[in-house]
């Protein structure tokens, strides 16, 4: 497959399709909080149960994992493009709906259109990176994407809380829509600088466009299964963590709201650093993801323990954030290091769908604990979770190490 990026393009060439497409996963992470940080204000207003409502991310993210799936192949077939511009359509669609909505069948029908719009970004965003950036640069450019989408999670709850504050909730999903459609305008504006080629290859090609061939390969499996893990945990936190720390420490909504923000800063501020720890250890992203993981584990675990006071435990939570972060460039490296040639958008989208079945799952099952009242064990369960996922990074190493 030809691709656009250049060992010798400049620094101003790759920075304009970095920053083109991380300022899209932004606006993909942004979207991830829309419904979770509005859960208090839909109980007020509905009466909902913590139950109900993780459904709704629960059905977002089913719909997203199928359709992330789905976009890899529409990806490879069509080339990126209008598979963004379609995403971001979709996601400002599903902020007029929440504004409008007055039932639980209204909410259900958002949070699909979330869910179909969020699907793509994934194969969209890394089929973009891999054929336009120079290939010295994609730590880099793994870095600057990750760090985007975490600060993406950091604005939703002081854009969110914020207009909620002045006006109202149903405003402030009207507000989101009009950022979907500026992102949109910009992204239509730089449209050749995210120009992608298509993979045109015969019937008999493995790497064809349709080909399911990659699937036979263990590791890209090893590769679902490590961001379904991992994912369960940040739902958790996402989800639950205002609640928890409002009901385990009696913090206000606006404190805890900001301390998720300051986790999510801290995250973007590990994906810095971690740029330059994937670029200088390529070779072994594999251990650096085990360390990262099992110190947010553990940090995860001391949150839920109930040993520290309200403000302690924001402030481990925010460096839980900041361990999760450096460990997010070398994640991206480890994916690539399992990606066969042509098969970006595919394996891309297998491999992140199992970050919507996380998001999925994770609801459902400590929706449940925190219904029952068991807060410090949600996050408690949460860190042995990412636990898991620190064996399969591993395994993952190994097997790409192996080529099986």
């Amino acid at each position: 497959m030809t691709t656009f990026a250049q060992a010798d393009a400049s620094w101003q060439e790759d920075a304009t399709v970095i920053g083109l497409v991380s300022l899209a996963h932004a606006s993909s992470h942004f979207s991830h909080l829309l419904l979770p940080l509005m859960f208090p204000k839909f109980i007020e207003t509905f009466g909902f149960s913590y139950s109900e409502l993780g459904l709704l991310m629960s059905v977002f993210f089913v719909v997203s994992g199928v359709g992330q799936a789905s976009a890899g192949f529409l990806v490879d077939r069509l080339g990126a493009r209008p598979v963004m511009y379609f995403a971001l359509g979709t996601l400002a669609l599903a902020c007029i709906t929440v504004s409008i909505a007055q039932s639980y069948s209204g909410l259900m029908g958002a949070a699909i259109l979330f869910g179909v719009g969020n699907a793509s970004f994934h194969p969209v965003d890394f089929t973009i990176l891999n054929q336009r950036v120079s290939s010295t640069r994609l730590g880099y450019a793994f870095s600057a994407h990750g760090l985007t989408g975490n600060l993406g999670w950091a604005v939703a709850p002081l854009f969110m809380v914020g207009i909620s504050s002045m006006y109202d909730w149903r405003t402030a999903y009207v507000a989101a829509a009009c950022v979907f459609i500026c992102i949109l305008v910009l992204l239509v504006c730089k449209s050749d600088a995210i120009l992608t080629q298509a993979v045109d290859r015969s019937e008999k090609d493995p790497n064809a466009a349709h080909s399911l061939a990659f699937l036979k390969i263990p590791v890209v499996w090893w590769c679902f299964a490590f961001f379904l893990l991992s994912t369960m945990t940040l739902a958790v936190i996402q989800t639950f963590s205002a609640s928890i720390l409002q009901a385990m420490y009696q913090v206000s909504f606006e404190a805890a709201t900001l301390t998720l923000t300051a986790y999510m800063l801290c995250a973007a501020a590990g994906m810095f650093l971690g740029g330059f720890v994937a670029t200088r250890w390529p070779l072994h992203s594999d251990r650096v993801v085990a360390t990262c993981m099992s110190l947010a584990a553990f940090f995860t675990a001391l949150c839920g323990s109930g040993w520290f006071n309200g403000a302690v435990t924001m402030v481990i939570l925010a460096a839980t954030g900041f361990a999760v972060g450096v460990g997010g460039p070398s994640r991206d490296m480890m994916i690539k290091k399992a990606t066969p040639s042509g098969a970006t958008g595919r394996v891309y989208g297998m491999v992140y769908s199992g970050l919507d079945v996380g998001f999925a799952i994770s609801p459902l099952v400590f929706g449940v604990f925190m219904d029952r009242g068991w807060y410090g064990l949600t996050l408690v369960g949460g860190a042995f979770v990412m636990l898991l996922s620190v064996l399969v990074a591993l395994g993952v190493g190994k097997r790409s190490a192996g080529k099986s």
